[in-house]
């Protein structure tokens, strides 16, 4: 996964990070050149210093020395000339000294002479590391102060884009009042502001066109359905008909009934996606679980237990409630044999129903898709479960299936 940071934070990061580079590139640069130039300084010295000596002795001169400053010695033979460092003790510091040493051999008026020049040098280190930390405490305080001058001026310039960005994000399709964005002088800014306003406003008829389809649709469905059904009651009731015939007849009001069931549960999906879902309430889970199970025992579902462990509050929408607990134990009568028990769990903030089958799902990871069925065999929508995940996304509710033991078992945690 890719780390996610701010904008701002991302922009200051490589900000410090270049001034931190150029702080230290140019320390060593610093550091080096400047002593470069003092040991040049130096070797200039002890250069012109020789040739002093050399103009003093052609002038036949008389040989001083002046230890350890310049010494001057009659040699046989002549020898290479030698640049170096060397340490030398100082009486008046009583310390050893660090001094630049240049010994050359001249031939002068006939004779040979070792003249060796020395200079001290000065304690270098302790002036380049002045100088560096000089140039570190200055680009510090330069980069600190470009950096909150930077970093202030960055926000203003993007806060007209994180106003938006805010904005953006309480963007509801099913509030009706515009969205209030900023402008900005950026022109990309602007052009942005421009590209939100058109989108979020094409995005609001075309839901807007979309939510009135479907409920024309689903409303347009009802009364033809229900033309439908009284025809057929009417050719039932009023004219003789044979066992083929009423078996016909009797699978059309079926499938009259199951677009019915389909139409409702369509409308309710769509409702959800569209957060038409908004009344609140304290729900008392087990006691409602108790009314569903007497209601189905009168169908002759008699096989349906409830074990209250304790009992269930859940915040949510009554409607939903309801129709959260039928689906749940319709899918589960509808998968089970007639005599099999069905046992529904209560208990602190989790509802687990279990029902007998046969054998596990092949494939238990489709089983919240809408219009998904395993096996073909039964008549159902295929939009049961899906509603039920649905409402669960809606609250924030973790719904889980597993296969235990014979049993197809579906638990539910209301704890967000």
């Amino acid at each position: 996964m890719i780390k996610k940071t701010s904008l701002i934070k991302k922009t200051s990061k490589a900000f410090l990070l270049t001034g931190f580079v150029l702080t230290i590139l140019s320390s060593i640069a610093l550091y080096f050149y400047t002593k470069n130039l003092l040991q040049n300084e130096v070797e200039e010295e002890l250069y012109s210093t020789e040739a002093r000596v050399e103009a003093a002795l052609n002038s036949n001169r008389q040989l001083f020395s002046l230890p350890p400053v310049v010494e001057v010695k009659s040699v046989q033979n002549l020898l290479p000339k030698v640049l170096k460092d060397t340490i030398i003790y100082d009486p008046s510091q009583d310390e050893m000294e660090l001094f630049r040493e240049l010994s050359t051999y001249k031939e002068l008026n006939n004779e040979y002479y070792h003249i060796t020049v020395r200079t001290l040098v000065v304690e270098s280190e302790d002036i380049l590391m002045a100088l560096v930390f000089s140039n570190i405490t200055i680009f510090v305080i330069a980069f600190v102060f470009l950096f909150y001058f930077n970093t202030t001026r960055n926000l203003r310039l993007w806060k007209p884009f994180f106003d938006n960005l805010e904005q953006m994000k309480t963007f509801s399709l099913t509030k009706k009042d515009p969205i209030t964005l900023s402008d900005s002088e950026i022109i990309e800014f602007s052009e942005l502001k421009d590209q939100i306003m058109l989108f979020t406003n094409k995005v609001r008829d075309d839901y807007e066109s979309l939510k009135q389809f479907t409920e024309d649709v689903s409303h347009e469905m009802q009364t033809p359905l229900a033309i439908i059904q009284a025809k057929i009651d009417n050719i039932i009731n009023e004219h003789e008909i044979n066992d083929k015939q009423f078996e016909q007849v009797t699978s059309i009001q079926k499938d009259i009934q199951r677009l019915k069931q389909l139409n409702k549960r369509i409308t309710t999906l769509t409702k959800i996606d569209n957060n038409q879902f908004t009344n609140i309430e304290t729900i008392n889970l087990t006691d409602l679980i108790d009314e569903k199970i007497e209601s189905f025992k009168e169908l002759q579902f008699v096989n349906l237990v409830h074990n209250s462990k304790k009992k269930l509050f859940v915040s949510m929408d009554v409607y939903l409630a309801d129709m959260l607990i039928n689906n749940l134990l319709s899918n589960a009568i509808k998968h089970s044999k007639n005599k099999e028990e069905i046992t529904l769990v209560t208990m602190d903030n989790r509802l687990v129903i279990s029902n007998f089958g046969e054998e596990a799902l092949v494939h238990p990871e489709n089983l919240f898709l809408r219009f998904y069925r395993e096996s073909r065999a039964n008549q159902s929508t295929g939009l049961g479960l899906a509603i039920v995940k649905k409402i669960c996304d809606l609250y924030g509710f973790k719904i889980s299936y597993q296969f235990e033991v014979d049993h197809h078992v579906f638990s539910i945690d209301f704890s967000k």
